[in-house]
């Protein structure tokens, strides 16, 4: 049922697109977690859609990507609940088992659910980041993904991207998104090496990035002025079309704002176009991830 207190939404006032959060609930009795969770690995406690919305709606965002939340492994119930709650503001990224015997059936099984994407790790493949692709489950996502146009999108470090590389030439119509910069600059400092690396899968034309998660990287405070560097790189390599702002909340909101995220996009970097930032900010999402909606 679709919430009446969460006005519709008005593309005017709330353009933005968010193209990464996380969303669950204290309910465990309704939403059980995964055998390896317990309640107080939550943290925080609870950011339902009603919490992000409320984070997200007063700097002017008004549609979410959101993604499933690892307490809950393959269960996409409460994200699925919330897509179909609010169909107008939200897409999903979900999680299916690539081990299982037909992860491309499970996919195909939840795309009229309003899950666009699919999150992998190398948690899930139980391989080591150099052949973490390795088992036949991928293939079998990544082809359907090439057919569907469902996006793999991946929570990954720089020792991944050679998979990714080995994977998006053999399936080059699948969609692959690379979160949180492949996690460069985690330890404080951008490396080159790894940003070269980065900036080396974009001769892939399905390979896009999400520009996000600031508060994990690099200096890890606002402004964030020290990753303006990194996303001028990949601007160049990728071009404003494949990059898409995201806010990773609620972790972003735990010592940090929302705005502090959104603002280094709309505020400090004076050398983007608007047709730049306003790819970066929605247009990207919009075209990979909100087909239908847009």
């Amino acid at each position: 049922m679709i919430d009446s207190s969460i006005p519709p939404l008005d593309v005017k006032t709330e353009p933005y697109i968010d193209a990464h959060s996380h969303v669950w609930t204290p309910d465990i009795a309704q939403y059980p977690l995964a055998a390896s969770f317990k309640k107080s690995d939550m943290q925080p406690a609870s950011f339902t859609a009603e919490e992000l919305l409320a984070q997200c709606r007063p700097v002017g965002v008004g549609r979410v990507n959101l993604i499933q939340m690892s307490y809950y492994e393959f269960d996409n119930k409460y994200m699925l609940e919330m897509i179909a709650k609010y169909p107008d503001r939200f897409v999903g990224t979900g999680i299916v088992d690539p081990l299982a015997p037909a992860p491309d059936r499970a996919m195909r099984s939840l795309k009229d659910k309003g899950v666009v994407a699919f999150r992998i790790t190398t948690g899930y493949a139980r391989q080591p980041s150099e052949t973490w692709l390795r088992p036949h489950g991928f293939d079998l996502m990544f082809d359907e993904a090439a057919r569907s146009g469902q996006v793999i999108s991946c929570l990954i470090d720089p020792t991944c991207f050679a998979e990714v590389d080995r994977m998006a030439t053999l399936h080059p119509d699948a969609p692959i998104i690379i979160d949180h910069f492949g996690r460069i600059g985690v330890g404080g400092t951008v490396v080159p090496s790894e940003l070269k690396a980065l900036c080396n899968l974009a001769k892939h034309k399905n390979v896009y990035v999400k520009i996000g998660a600031y508060y994990a990287l690099g200096a890890k405070k606002p402004p964030y002025n020290d990753l303006i560097p990194m996303i001028r790189e990949l601007l160049t390599s990728y071009g404003s079309n494949r990059l898409m702002w995201e806010s990773d909340c609620p972790f972003q909101v735990v010592n940090h704002t929302y705005k502090d995220s959104i603002s280094l996009i709309t505020d400090r970097m004076d050398f983007l176009t608007s047709d730049q930032r306003a790819d970066i900010l929605g247009r990207t999402a919009e075209r990979l991830l909100f087909k239908k909606q847009g």
